[in-house]
């Protein structure tokens, strides 16, 4: 039996990379101290989030776009070490464009890299849409990548399975809710979609979830954190709460998903002639 020992963290980032940095260097001498093999860090971990989910652009610059192959994500390589480490950042495409992306790495170099496909609210002002979900193979077994509102989506994350990705990480800059909001974060409705969208993805397609997320506040923003490990029946094997930490979990992957496929495999028995829409022609993959 070969298990993998995973992390999901909730951490509090922001626009200043040296500070966000130090953070993420802690987080990784902590995972490494426990045996940690896969570690996911939020979404905007290298310079951090935008202040609101409304046109903020005249409030802030927002974070700086970063190149898949600059020296900020060379560095986080280095950091990582033997470690997979997944980590979310704003990048400057070769486009002009800044995006929404997410990074997957090791000290041997970048094994993956998706850009946020679905934009919530105002979300569009500040970054171009990715166009695509993929899976690729990594030390700790093949990986797909999400962001965040990404997850809400169940066709992204079934795209995913679809490509043979064992464990799903996504991470996020998911706040509390903006309307009706909570003075516990533990009762906000927005952190209640937050879990049931992990479990739910981590169910439908019986693989495992790793959910990381910031927390603390940023600019209008108060994050839910909640990072948590899922697997592949939807049971949550360890979750933050609303505090900072390191959700740390160990797993058979492999087992798990074998096992949870064994009797009703969501994945074999689906029927993709029969998922039309009123439209005639049109078919869910």
């Amino acid at each position: 039996m070969s298990t993998l020992r995973m992390a999901a963290a909730a951490a509090e980032f922001g626009r200043d990379l040296e500070a966000d940095f130090a953070v993420v260097e802690r987080l990784v001498k902590q995972a490494r101290a426990e045996d940690v093999h896969l570690l996911a860090l939020p979404e905007a971990c290298l310079g951090g989030y935008l202040l609101s989910l409304d046109d903020d652009a005249e409030l802030d610059a927002g974070p700086p776009p970063l190149a898949l192959d600059g020296p900020e994500l060379r560095r986080l390589a280095a950091l990582a070490g033997e470690l997979t480490v997944v980590a979310g950042y704003c990048e400057a495409g070769d486009d002009g464009r800044r995006y929404n992306s997410v990074v997957c790495l090791t000290g041997d170099g970048i094994l993956g890299n998706h850009r946020k496909v679905h934009q919530p609210l105002g979300e569009n002002h500040s970054y171009a849409s990715g166009d695509r979900f993929h899976a690729f193979d990594t030390p700790a077994g093949r990986l797909g990548m999400m962001i965040c509102y990404d997850k809400a989506f169940p066709e992204a994350a079934r795209t995913l399975a679809l490509d043979g990705a064992e464990i799903a990480v996504c991470v996020s800059a998911w706040p509390g809710a903006r309307t009706h909001s909570s003075a516990d974060l533990n009762q906000d409705r927005w952190k209640r979609r937050f879990d049931l969208h992990d479990r739910s993805r981590a169910l439908e397609n019986q693989f495992v979830w790793v959910s990381a997320n910031q927390s603390g506040t940023f600019g209008s923003l108060r994050f839910v954190g909640s990072a948590k490990v899922v697997d592949p029946g939807g049971d949550i094997l360890a979750d933050t709460g609303v505090a900072a930490g390191l959700a740390i979990a160990e797993l058979d992957v492999a087992q798990a998903l074998e096992t949870a496929r064994r009797a009703m495999g969501h994945l074999r028995d689906r029927r993709p002639e029969t998922y039309t829409y009123t439209s005639p022609g049109a078919v869910l993959a």
